[in-house]
């Protein structure tokens, strides 16, 4: 972990561990706030006693942040405006990266206080959309370019979604395997501190654990993202590109920008005076790059100004490709679109990359965080969402739609909220047993849920005017 070897000032190394820190209690509490949606079920049908049941889910999470890869943590992090991304060291951001882990820790602190399941997810995008609008009062950037509005469109219905698949095909689930099994017993509230047989006890505990490794995949990449944002902007010597990549992927992103280039000058000549200036600018960020790799067989050769603008030219050829679609279309041939689109991943290959001991760092937070503060939410999604006493079958199917809604979503880079899939979940099966919900606590969650957006939306632009302030 090559933290101090870059010759950094006492301050810079305060200010890098109090980032660090606040990354690791976002992930903290990220553990007790959602992943006591995945013990709840266990617990309340005495297929494990409690403290079992949070340390076997904390153990999985730690696993799932390992294999979940980075592509939610993209998809969130891209939602920032792009000079933020390519700018992190400035006093702005700083002032970003504080900003989101301050508001999301805050909100997501209170409402786990009063026992509340919301998402960590939603409080995490409102904070970055907050930020966002934030940074474009008394900037250049316009509102419309504050944001990647698009991209939050897509991460806002997933959001949307999930609770809707949560509640629906739990229900549906459950009403299949009613009219399909036979014992009776699976329906029935389990008896005071007798556990289930051993065939549905096991099923619970697999699903226990799907829940908690697709949870640590999909939740845990936020937090990644989050620390190679600050490692980015405060040690760019070390992180700001893979300095792990092989000379022949150093070699191939080199080739991939004079592909690109070639498939750019392809635009036609009745192509839009906005697409000529976009392709003109993205052919400087290429030659920008394929200079910058000229000669070097790794990543590591480069200075410090060399990586961070390669990074830079990465981020903003990025940018670029994304406002060509339009035109692509218009003046591109497929070829040219489909090739276009494969480069640019052997470009950003360069700079999307996690070290082995942020993941470690992030589970280790995540898992321990699960281990500890769970009771509250456990007690609202075991008690207090149906007025009857959950049985095995609305556990295991609950469980059963949340893993698998969350697993695929941690695939496809779609980043969910387990608190929504699974409070959904249970809330559909206690509605099609017939045993009904609780409006009161169901009013109170889905109040939560409501001002989870705009709340941190609030605090992290507040926080954001306030910090740039004061470092700028």
């Amino acid at each position: 972990m090559e933290l101090f070897d870059a010759g950094l000032s006492t301050g810079t190394v305060l200010i890098l561990l109090g980032a660090l820190l606040l990354a690791c209690a976002f992930e903290f509490v990220n553990g007790f706030h959602d992943t006591a949606n995945a013990v709840a079920t266990v617990i309340y049908t005495h297929s494990l006693r409690p403290w079992h049941a949070v340390i076997w889910s904390g153990l999985w999470n730690f696993a799932g942040v390992f294999v979940g890869g980075i592509a939610v943590a993209l998809s969130i992090i891209y939602l920032l405006p792009i000079e933020l991304l390519v700018d992190g060291g400035t006093g702005e951001g700083l002032a970003m990266v504080f900003a989101l882990l301050l508001a999301a820790i805050l909100w997501n602190a209170g409402t786990w206080y009063f026992g509340l399941p919301s998402s960590s997810s939603h409080t995490l995008i409102g904070a970055i959309l907050g930020v966002g609008v934030a940074n474009s009062l008394g900037s250049d950037v316009g509102l419309s370019e504050s944001v990647h509005w698009g991209k939050a469109g897509e991460i806002g219905l997933s959001l949307l979604v999930s609770p809707l698949i949560g509640f629906g095909f739990t229900a549906l689930v459950l009403f299949i395997a009613k009219k399909t099994l036979k014992n009776p017993a699976l329906f029935q509230p389990p008896p005071p501190g007798q556990p289930p047989p051993f065939a549905i006890r096991a099923l619970l505990i697999v699903t226990c654990t799907g829940v908690s490794f697709a949870h640590g995949s999909n939740d845990g990449q936020k937090g990644v993202g989050l620390i190679m944002l600050i490692l980015i902007g405060l040690v760019p010597a070390s992180y700001a590109l893979d300095p792990t990549l092989t000379p022949s992927r150093v070699e191939a992103a080199r080739a991939a920008t004079f592909d690109m280039q070639k498939r750019l000058g392809n635009l036609g000549p009745k192509a839009s005076d906005e697409a000529k200036v976009l392709v003109a600018k993205a052919q400087q960020e290429l030659s920008a790059v394929a200079t910058a790799l000229h000669g070097r067989a790794t990543l590591t050769s480069l200075d410090v100004e060399g990586r961070q603008r390669v990074r830079r030219a990465v981020l903003l050829l990025e940018e670029t490709r994304k406002k060509l679609k339009g035109e692509a279309g218009k003046n591109f041939s497929k070829a040219d679109t489909d090739t276009l689109k494969q480069e640019s991943i052997a470009l950003r290959s360069l700079s999307e990359y996690a070290p082995t001991w942020v993941l470690f760092l992030v589970a280790l937070s995540l898992g321990v965080g699960t281990m500890i503060g769970w009771k509250r939410i456990v007690v609202t999604v075991g008690e207090k969402i149906g007025k009857t006493h959950l049985t095995y079958a609305q556990g295991a199917a609950a469980e059963f739609v949340a893993m698998s809604t969350i697993g695929i979503a941690a695939v496809v880079g779609a980043p969910v909220s387990t608190t929504h899939v699974l409070s959904s979940g249970i809330a559909g099966a206690m509605a099609v047993q017939g045993g009904g919900v609780q409006m009161a606590t169901v009013r109170k969650i889905g109040l939560a849920w409501l001002m989870t957006l705009p709340a941190s939306m609030v605090l992290s632009g507040v926080l954001f005017l306030l910090l740039r302030w004061i470092l700028t």
